[in-house]
């Protein structure tokens, strides 16, 4: 049976119908997953079902005595009082067979599934804590049909695990947008896909979809060519004035005014972002070192302890743990801004740093679009080239009109379009990304990582997107507690992979190590370094930097256009110091690897 059904409904809002003549339903049990562009109406049509919002024309049926509950994207700013207290705020009138008392335990294991504190002020949580309590908020009236719109937005890996468990066994219907493919995968018994003004239907797995959705664009594309065509030839034939055989003549004009309707009727669908960046000359091989780097706060709670790595130019690291273990901490600790406890995080040479934090700090919404871009100018430069400001904001799906209005009004995927635009107009060799991926379309989202992916400098990444995750790390620290850091190979999947390794090699080890050999160690006996070689351990760093700046020196020279015009003969000798450069400090870097790796016994 239906929890609700859409009969043609149609919504604007002054322009394109944001809903056009949709037709829609949800049955009991199922689990569907909208998707859609930002600002293609997804929020609107929840709201549409939820009853918060009345259609221009059509008919929205609910099942008699279904309860609806919506989780909406934002935090509500005005929300106040204990965790307890907003939960239970969630929890419909008693019922019959269901005393106070029960209620009270329901309320109590629900907030203790989620991982809340009943007696915490909600206005003191993190944005992450927030979030799960409306999120419980949510689930405490047992609704019927759940209304999630991106319900993974600001949650750590742990909760997003349990939330896919938590749904997956409460089988409550659910309604729901995620960028979150991974948990789209594990949840959505349906995809649906809502695309100018029309809801599709996709009856099978989330890769199939991508695959038969391309399918259909380039039909619809082919179509389109075809009527384009047809258009043209009748456009041609009508310029001729067909003055005889007016009867039939009078009907051909009037199906070149059918296709002329229908060609200004016609919707074309939202282009991707053009994602470019400003790159930066290359910075130094060794990009940060970090020797023993510890961090505590001030009520004494450790972050790290005793961390060593070294972020090598190329490098991009995935930093995963928990809402509150530290990684914007951390992330400062590595780019200076913060003094550590004990220990030293020394930067390399040449960095130029591109910081996209979580917050949207950098955008001011009391000025407009154009004007967090361009701060008041008519153009950017982009590439070494010129570019209008309305233009390049284009490219990121801001009309003309949009780049004109306040930063306050924008979507949340808006504000995130609006800070890539704006911090990949600044060079840079180093990006630094704090959850890029909320509120993102999944296009646009494919973009980011292709781009990231491409990018020749370093990548700092924290995400709770496994995806992601996957798709574009190299490494991954990791928060394991105790101010232990775990460094592992590849994004989220090899950590796991890495972890059940480690977990079955505890349940097959000997219990008692007493009773056992320690086993032997496998390679030579780590040998101490000579006089000569500490000596050159001590030389290596200087000399490494030494190259990186000839290196940035000369890779500065051959950038200025000038140059070309004037050096000549001298080009060809630049071109080879360069190169042979290049060979110079892959040596010295593997042999001072080397030498600190015999010093340390690894």
């Amino acid at each position: 049976m239906a929890l609700f059904s859409l009969l043609d409904i149609s919504l604007a809002f002054g322009g394109p119908a944001v809903l056009d003549h949709v037709n829609f339903q949800v049955d009991a049990g199922e689990r569907v997953c909208l998707l859609g562009r930002n600002g293609a109406g997804k929020s609107t049509l929840m709201k549409v079902i939820a009853g918060e919002m009345k259609p221009d024309t059509g008919q929205v049926f609910r099942q008699p005595g279904a309860h609806f509950a919506r989780l909406v994207q934002e935090i509500p700013a005005d929300l106040t009082g204990s965790v307890h207290d907003i939960v239970s705020a969630g929890l419909r009138s008693a019922s019959a067979h269901e005393e106070d008392w029960e209620r009270e335990v329901r309320l109590e294991d629900l907030l203790k599934n989620v991982g809340l504190d009943s007696h915490a002020e909600f206005a003191a949580l993190s944005g992450g804590l927030k979030r799960r309590v409306l999120l419980a908020r949510a689930l405490a009236g047992q609704p019927d049909l759940l209304l999630l719109d991106e319900p993974t937005n600001h949650l750590d890996l742990a909760s997003i695990l349990w939330l896919e468990e938590f749904l997956l066994a409460q089988k409550v219907g659910l309604f729901f947008v995620t960028h979150d493919r991974a948990f789209l995968k594990k949840l959505a018994t349906r995809i649906v896909e809502l695309d100018r003004g029309v809801i599709t239907n996709w009856d099978c797995a989330y890769d199939t979809f991508l695959v038969r959705r391309q399918e259909r664009l380039e039909a619809e594309e082919r179509q389109r060519e075809a009527a384009d065509k047809r258009l043209a030839q009748e456009e041609e034939w009508s310029r001729r004035k067909p003055s005889a055989q007016r009867k039939r003549a009078g009907a051909r004009l009037s199906q070149l005014a059918a296709l002329r309707a229908e060609r200004r009727a016609r919707r074309d669908k939202a282009g991707n972002v053009n994602l470019r960046m400003n790159e930066a000359l290359p910075s130094g091989m060794k990009v940060i070192a970090v020797e023993d780097l510890s961090f505590a706060y001030p009520d004494g709670r450790v972050l790290v302890r005793d961390f060593t790595t070294t972020i090598i130019r190329g490098d991009k690291i995935g930093l995963i743990g928990p809402n509150g273990a530290g990684k914007t901490t951390l992330i400062k600790l590595l780019l200076g801004q913060l003094a550590p406890t004990s220990g030293t995080v020394a930067p390399g040479t040449n960095l130029e740093v591109v910081y996209f934090d979580q917050f949207r700090s950098a955008i001011d919404d009391s000025k407009t679009v154009a004007d967090n871009i361009a701060n008041g100018n008519t153009h950017v430069t982009i590439d070494g080239r010129t570019k209008h400001v309305i233009s390049y904001l284009q490219d990121f799906l801001f009309e003309p009109e949009r780049a004109r209005t306040p930063a306050r009004v924008l979507s949340g995927g808006e504000r995130n379009r609006l800070l890539l635009a704006r911090l990949f107009l600044k060079p840079a060799n180093v990006l630094v990304l704090d959850e890029p991926t909320n509120d993102l379309d999944v296009e646009t989202l494919d973009l980011l990582e292709d781009l990231l992916v491409e990018f020749p400098g370093t990548v700092l990444l924290v995400s709770h997107d496994r995806e992601f995750l996957d798709e574009v790390v190299t490494s991954s620290l990791v928060f394991e507690g105790d101010g232990v850091l775990g460094d592992y190979v590849g994004g989220y999947t090899d950590w796991q992979k890495e972890k059940l390794k480690q977990a079955a090699a505890k349940l097959t080890a000997p219990k008692s190590s007493a009773a056992q050999p320690a086993p032997a160690k496998s390679g030579a006996k780590p040998r101490r370094l000579s006089g000569r070689e500490l000596k050159e351990l001590e030389t290596l760093p200087a000399r490494i930097e030494a190259l990186e700046r000839e290196q940035a020196q000369l890779t500065e020279k051959m950038g200025d256009p000038t140059f070309y015009k004037t050096a000549g003969a001298k080009f060809a000798e630049v071109k080879a110091r360069l190169d042979a450069l290049e060979q110079e400090h892959a040596t010295a870097f593997a042999r001072w690897e080397e030498l600190e790796g015999l010093r340390q016994g690894t």
